[in-house]
């Protein structure tokens, strides 16, 4: 498929870390098949992760298309961007045909992203996620890569405010070693194994990540088991209970 809209957005974000010094640091790109199917898991705590989720696959040069809800999609901005990017659209109310043609994307060679958690965890650690990685993975034949990133959540999260012109933010993405399920295999055995392996590397990220909060009211941006002031699981998992309430 021609690729009119994907490489310009690419360079315009990299250009804008650049300018911003996000200071970007992308790790076990090794682990990003340089060619074939791949589904590529990853954390979720911020907006911007399918940005950043994408250029930790940019050294195997390979594009990422992400699965996201089909409201994006409708939004006159955004909408036309990930079409023209070519990611996969899910309805919730249609879910079938979007698992579908995220199989047939990857059974043709292409790299699936997804974020199994489904919405951004405001706790900061990776919440009980979905099969559906590792049962798309298993049904196409492909391998699994677990990934995680750490630091987008300072430019815009869930219940901040944006700052997206933020400068000297780092940004660490690190991809781990891939594994290959079968159709053999419990799905919900190695969604559990994958979630595991998701936050261990977050912990590896966050352990070696140089900022510190700057004062008390910094602290937000860190997990409560680090010391910082963001929901504990339980905590953030009432206020998701209570944001479905509402909507």
């Amino acid at each position: 498929m021609a690729e009119i809209v994907y490489p310009p957005v690419v360079l315009a974000a990299k250009t804008m870390f650049r300018v911003l010094d996000n200071r970007l640091r992308v790790t076990g790109t090794e682990h990003v098949p340089r060619s074939g199917g791949a589904v590529i898991a990853c954390n979720h705590v911020s907006y911007l992760d399918f940005i950043f989720c994408g250029l930790g696959a940019q050294p195997a040069k390979r594009l990422v298309r992400f699965m996201a809800k089909k409201e994006i999609f409708d939004n006159r901005i955004a909408g036309p961007l990930m079409r023209g990017m070519h990611h996969i659209s899910v309805d919730r109310a249609a879910g079938k045909a979007s698992y579908d043609e995220a199989v047939d994307r990857l059974r043709s060679g292409e790299v699936v992203g997804v974020f199994p958690e489904a919405t951004i965890s405001r706790s900061f650690t990776v919440k009980p996620i979905k099969s559906g990685a590792v049962r798309m993975a298993a049904d196409a034949g492909v391998p699994v890569v677990p990934m995680a990133l750490w630091g987008t959540q300072r430019l815009w999260t869930k219940g901040r405010p944006r700052t997206l012109t933020k400068r000297h933010v780092p940004i660490h993405i690190h991809a781990g070693e891939p594994f290959r399920p079968t159709p053999d295999d419990d799905p919900d055995l190695l969604t559990g194994q994958l979630r595991t392996r998701m936050q261990e590397i977050l912990d590896e990220l966050q352990a070696g990540y140089p900022d510190r909060p700057a004062d008390e009211d910094d602290r937000w941006w860190l997990p409560a088991h680090l010391g910082g002031t963001a929901p504990t699981p339980e905590e953030a998992a009432e206020l998701d209970a209570r944001g479905r309430a509402r909507d």
